[in-house]
């Protein structure tokens, strides 16, 4: 199997699919590198396999020895990936402890800034309270000496967080991220702004654990629908394990319908990025910005047309390939429901007229919605 991201023949492997000819025939297999750091971006309008390679990536990693894949689900779509045919879990109510975001950032989970009155208490409580609860962020708001109408604020928006269920002392830390060969985090039931200070706690806390000690695993970090957390409290955390994640061990997989709303760090700090179709002249321009000089041709001109086509720029070997991405072996949550597979009875006009039934064509990840 030819290998993609790495020069040398040994370490992991995530099985990927296989080379994809300018006429669509496929070639040889071809893997991507898991026993180096990373980071990756993945890209693809909705439909064409954004989300299946992920889940491509995330079942390689599970069974690679050495890798503690993490899996950012905001959609609800990657609960297959613990069907038992591979070691994952998932987590349906996934907390961190309120320590894990830092006292300057919880004026920002309300859109505040440091100098909004209300902000500044929210900030001062979180770094003086006397253990990593709400509770006593909340006694400490109760101390403060301001104005009834300010602590009013403060105490409401402390309220809405509590609401949000993902704060608990005894939340997820990084030690037991890494004690598993892999987890999703399911954050469909989650507000943007509460998904976004998980992200925060679990990204700064990944990134923290292989700076401070030689951990068993090397974690990956995958989100889903990246652009909505590099546009909220999570951004600092992840432009972090962007620019010197590699270093520690860290590794990075962002996967957006939506090139164009990620920051520039984003595209240019990745060492591999895999392209489905696009068709967003904004978002074809922002991977374009980037485009290594060794890509000949334009960006455009290699993206494919057809679900599960893609196109891999690798950085590390400065090589560009078609790849055709293999079929999930779990079961991917991302197809769009259809009327047709509902009750009721197909009216004539609506049924096929003749050949295959459209659930039996195509090939590759053609059938796995996004």
């Amino acid at each position: 199997m030819n290998v993609l991201g790495r020069t040398d023949p040994d370490g992991p492997v995530a099985r990927l699919g296989t080379y994809r000819a300018a006429d669509g025939s496929e070639g040889a297999a071809v893997g991507l590198d898991l026993d180096r750091p990373h980071a990756a971006l993945v890209v693809g309008k909705r439909g064409y396999g954004k989300s299946h390679t992920l889940g491509v990536l995330a079942e390689g990693a599970a069974r690679a020895s050495g890798v503690a894949p993490v899996v950012v689900d905001p959609m609800g779509e990657f609960g297959g990936l613990a069907d038992g045919s591979i070691p994952a879990r998932v987590v349906e109510a996934p907390t961190v402890s309120p320590s894990a975001v830092p006292p300057s950032t919880w004026p920002a989970l309300f859109d505040l800034s440091t100098t909004d009155p209300a902000g500044a208490v929210l900030w001062e409580a979180a770094r003086e309270a006397e253990t990593a609860t709400l509770d006593a962020v909340a006694a400490r708001i109760e101390q403060a000496r301001v104005d009834d109408s300010v602590r009013r604020a403060a105490r409401n928006h402390l309220r809405l967080a509590a609401s949000w269920g993902v704060f608990d002392p005894d939340g997820l830390d990084a030690a037991a991220l890494l004690s598993e060969p892999a987890t999703v985090l399911d954050c469909s039931h989650l507000p943007d702004r509460a998904a976004s200070a998980l992200v925060r706690g679990v990204a700064s806390g990944l990134y923290r654990a292989c700076v401070e000690r030689d951990p068993a695993r090397l974690p990956w970090l995958l989100i889903d629908e990246a652009h909505a957390f590099f546009d909220g409290v999570a951004a600092p955390a992840l432009e972090t394990v962007l620019t010197r994640g590699r270093s520690p061990g860290v590794s990075l997989v962002v996967a957006t319908q939506r090139p164009a709303s990620l920051p520039s760090v984003a595209i240019s700090q990745s060492d591999l990025l895999v392209a489905h179709r696009l068709t967003a002249a904004a978002d074809i321009a922002a991977l374009a910005e980037a485009t290594p000089t060794y890509l000949t041709g334009t960006l455009r001109d290699r993206l494919p047309a057809d679900p599960g086509g893609a196109v891999v720029v690798d950085d590390v070997t400065e090589s560009v390939h078609g790849v055709q991405i293999r079929r999930r072996e779990t079961t991917h949550g991302g197809d769009d429901p259809r009327a047709s597979e509902r009750g009721g009875q197909q009216s004539s006009s609506s049924a096929p007229q003749s050949g295959h039934s459209p659930s039996t064509t195509g090939t590759g990840a053609a059938q796995s919605g996004q």
